[in-house]
């Protein structure tokens, strides 16, 4: 499982309880920016991961402000980070923004809480309705420049069945670093179980074939789809 952390050694501990052998690895490295967020004022807080929620914490500026949360996982960690109050988005940012839409008024500002590389939604949608979107980047995602030794050697043993994918970028990595290595053939002959469409793009684009992709970008469902 090549998902970063703060949610891999989380998703860990659920494939164990399964009664699977999860090999956590993962190919990208969170990392906090140090960054102020810019002045306000702004009506609510946008979180699309829960790696920028340290970061909001911090922030004393950000305090008591309303959060919309991408999903079940993020809101439930915002709350426990003392954020909001917190509405939960359905788990995509495309629901996000019908949610923010729904419930502000255009015009609103907004603040984004983000990583560096960041995808163009929800902002690109809440903009286009006429809400203010201004970004806050919490944190940098740096991916690996080796695919971890300890995934190297399971791979030439033949003794990994199945790779799990929560993001588009983590995925596209994880391959890049097996391609990179002598390991790409073995990689690719694994079972992907992605979380989205989204994130299963650069896996189908570079020709791997993938196992399952959820319905619902819900890490409950791709669990599920491991039983047997």
């Amino acid at each position: 499982m090549a998902r970063p952390e703060p949610g891999a050694t989380r998703t860990g501990a659920a494939l164990a309880a399964l009664g699977h052998a999860p090999l956590v690895e993962p190919v990208l490295a969170v990392r906090p920016t140090a960054a102020a967020p810019p002045m306000g004022p702004f009506a609510a807080l946008l979180l699309t991961s829960a790696s920028a929620i340290p970061a909001a914490r911090d922030a004393p500026a950000l305090r008591g402000l309303p959060v919309f949360a991408v999903g079940a996982r993020t809101a439930a960690l915002a709350r426990e980070a003392g954020l909001g109050p917190v509405r939960e988005g359905p788990g995509d940012a495309a629901g996000l923004a019908a949610l923010v839409a729904a419930t502000l008024t255009p015009g609103t500002a907004l603040l984004h809480a983000t990583g560096a590389e960041r995808k163009p939604e929800p902002a690109a949608t809440l903009a286009a309705a006429g809400f203010r979107i201004s970004a806050f980047v919490a944190y940098r995602a740096e991916a690996l420049e080796r695919l971890p030794p300890a995934v190297g050697r399971e791979l030439a043993g033949n003794r990994l069945e199945a790779a799990l994918h929560y993001s588009r970028r983590s995925a596209a990595v994880a391959l890049a670093l097996a391609d990179g290595s002598e390991h790409g053939g073995a990689f690719r002959r694994l079972r992907h179980y992605c979380l989205s469409p989204d994130v299963a793009a650069p896996l189908e684009a570079a020709g791997v074939p993938v196992h399952f992709v959820a319905a619902r970008p819900r890490e409950a469902d791709l669990l599920d789809a491991l039983a047997p």
